[in-house]
């Protein structure tokens, strides 16, 4: 299966633009206020008709309510809903059910055990992001603090469902991070940034291109 690469918390049209032609297959868009990437939603349809038919568009939400949900998917359309939050198996089983939408469920991962909850996770949902657990601080968010944790924790994960790996990746080290864990994807946010929130084109597009030769050196091995 051809490698997953996704472009999350994109801000700007120059970043759409950037992310379609190297060939990212997801863009993701923020809906969480706490976040630099957040979006409205007038902001974020006209992303994501930039998009349309190039990439998929993922709602990327926390923890949202149903109100919350209906009012993205109605003013965007999207793909996919991403939830990055404390949702339960049920919750995420819910909104699979009630929207008619994929549904990707974030994870986080420190340590083995974090993992225990995972095949709960694949049995309700599309696809899962294992993605670095966020410190313990106040002002910590959900995901984009680039973070990595030990990738050989989910090296060859497979609970029946594709697996993307996030947190703390970059142009540097995606490579490593495709050859290492061969994972169906892979994430990315703060490690294309210029400042928080702003993407830089040029690290877009490396970043795609690097992930993209590691998995043809699988393909060839």
């Amino acid at each position: 299966m051809s490698l997953l690469v996704k472009i999350c918390g994109i801000t700007t049209p120059d970043a759409i633009d950037a992310a379609v032609s190297a060939g990212a297959d997801m863009i993701g868009l923020v809906f969480f206020p706490k976040s630099p990437r957040h979006l409205s939603i007038t902001a974020a349809r006209s992303l994501a008709d930039r998009a349309a038919g190039r990439a998929r568009v993922v709602a990327l939400t926390v923890d949202a309510t149903d109100e919350d949900l209906e009012t993205i998917v109605a003013g965007l359309s999207p793909d996919v809903l991403q939830l990055h939050g404390e949702e339960t198996p049920e919750r995420v089983a819910a909104v699979r059910a009630g929207f008619s939408l994929s549904v990707m469920k974030a994870v986080g991962v420190s340590e083995a055990s974090d993992l225990a909850g995972l095949a709960a996770y694949a049995a309700v949902s599309d696809l899962l992001l294992v993605d670095a657990k966020p410190p313990k601080t106040a002002d910590a968010l959900p995901g984009g603090n680039g973070l990595t944790f030990d990738w050989r924790l989910v090296a060859g994960l497979d609970p029946g469902r594709p697996v993307m790996l996030s947190g703390g990746l970059h142009p540097g080290n995606v490579a490593e991070a495709v050859r290492l864990t061969r994972l169906s994807g892979v994430d990315v946010s703060s490690g294309v940034e210029s400042a928080p929130g702003r993407k830089d084109p040029d690290r877009i597009r490396a970043f795609v291109a690097a992930a993209r030769s590691a998995q043809g050196e699988g393909e060839r091995e």
